[in-house]
C-alpha cells in the first residue's frame, strides 16, 4: 500500500516522515505503507488498482486532475470527500467522474470516525457506486473484523447524507453550548432535533433521487449520530452556541488544523432545498445562525 501527499499536506508528511504517524491521528502508520512526498506521484502511482482520493470538496477536481494522468489504470478510484464542489454543486461523484471518465468511482459513507478506524476499533461503512459489483470488489480488499462494509447502489442517498449530518451536528452542538452557562443538557431537545434532522435529510435524499432507506440506516442516521457524538462539527456548533462569533469560530478552527466540513455543507443544503423547492426548518435555522446573524436560541424554535 502507497501513501502519496499533496502539496496541501506538507504539516502531516514532516510529522508522518519523523514520527510515522499523522499529526492528528493516535496510532502510528502500518509498517508496510511506502510513504510519498508531492515530486514523487509518478512513483506512487505505478501499478495502482484502487485510488482513494481523500481532498476535501474544495479540492476534489484539482486532485483528481493531477493525478488522472497517473491512475488511468486503475480498477476504481474511491472518494472519502463530503459535500459538493462549491462552484457547480456537483456531487463528488460527479466530479471524479467528469475527471476520471475512464475509472468507475465508488463513495463512502457511513459512521466511521477517523481516531476509532485509526486504532482499528469496531466500525461498520457502507460503500456506494453505481453498481453493488462495483462496489463491492472494491472494498473487498479493505473488509475485515474492524471495518465492516455494507454495500449499496444508492451514490445519491450516501453523499448527501455525508454531507447533512455535519449540519446536524453543528445544530446539536449548539445545544451544547446554550447549555454551558447553566449546566443544562437540553436531552429532551436534543431528542427532538436530531429527531427532525432525520427526517430532513430523508426528505432532501428522496427528492434527489435518492432511497429513504439509506438515511434511515447506517449512511444517515448511523452517521448522524457518532457525528452528534463529538468530532470538529459538534465542536464548532457549541461554540457558535455559548456566544462566540460564527466566522472567527471557523478561522481559530482552521488555524488549528481542524477542518469543520459541515460550514460548507449549510450553504449546500440551503441551495439544494431551494433548487427542489422544499423547506427544511431544522437546517434553515443553523443557516440563520451561521450566516443571518441569528441567535443561537433560535435552533429551538424548531422542535416539533
Amino acid at each position: 500500500m502507497t501513501l502519496w501527499a499533496s502539496p496541501h499536506d506538507a504539516r502531516a508528511l514532516e510529522r508522518l516522515r519523523a514520527e510515522g504517524k499523522h499529526p492528528s491521528l493516535p496510532e502510528h502508520l502500518p509498517a508496510d505503507v511506502r510513504l510519498f512526498g508531492p515530486d514523487q506521484l509518478a512513483t506512487a502511482a505505478v501499478g495502482v488498482e484502487i485510488a482513494i482520493l481523500g481532498a476535501n470538496s474544495h479540492g476534489a477536481r484539482s486532485l483528481a486532475r493531477e493525478v488522472a494522468p497517473h491512475v488511468a489504470g486503475a480498477e476504481v478510484a474511491v472518494s472519502v470527500a463530503k459535500g459538493l464542489e462549491p462552484r457547480s454543486g456537483l456531487r463528488m461523484s460527479q466530479v471524479y467522474a467528469e475527471e476520471l471518465p475512464t475509472i468507475p468511482i465508488v463513495s463512502v459513507g457511513g459512521p466511521c470516525l477517523a481516531t476509532e478506524l485509526a486504532q482499528a476499533l469496531p466500525t461498520a461503512g457502507v460503500w456506494a457506486a453505481a453498481t453493488l459489483e462495483t462496489a463491492q470488489a472494491a472494498g473487498r480488499p479493505f473488509d475485515a473484523e474492524a471495518y465492516q462494509l455494507t454495500y449499496t447502489d444508492d451514490v445519491i442517498g450516501v453523499e448527501l447524507c455525508a454531507m447533512m449530518k455535519n449540519v446536524a451536528a453543528i445544530g446539536l452542538g449548539m445545544l451544547d453550548g446554550l447549555g454551558k452557562p447553566t449546566g443544562e443538557d437540553f436531552k429532551n431537545a436534543k431528542a427532538a432535533l436530531f429527531t427532525k434532522a432525520a427526517h430532513e435529510i430523508v426528505d432532501l435524499v428522496g427528492a434527489s433521487g435518492g432511497r429513504a432507506g439509506t438515511a434511515f440506516g447506517l449512511a444517515g442516521i448511523g452517521d448522524q449520530l457518532v457525528t452528534s457524538l463529538g468530532g470538529r462539527n459538534r465542536l464548532y456548533g457549541e461554540l457558535v452556541g455559548a456566544g462566540e462569533a460564527p466566522e472567527a469560530t471557523l478561522r481559530d478552527l482552521e488555524a488549528r488544523g481542524l477542518t469543520v466540513e459541515g460550514v460548507d455543507s449549510t450553504r449546500d443544503v440551503a441551495r439544494l432545498a431551494d433548487e427542489l423547492n422544499l423547506y427544511l426548518p431544522y437546517h434553515a435555522a443553523v443557516h440563520r445562525v451561521l450566516f443571518d446573524g441569528a441567535d443561537a436560541r433560535d435552533i429551538l424554535e424548531v422542535l416539533r
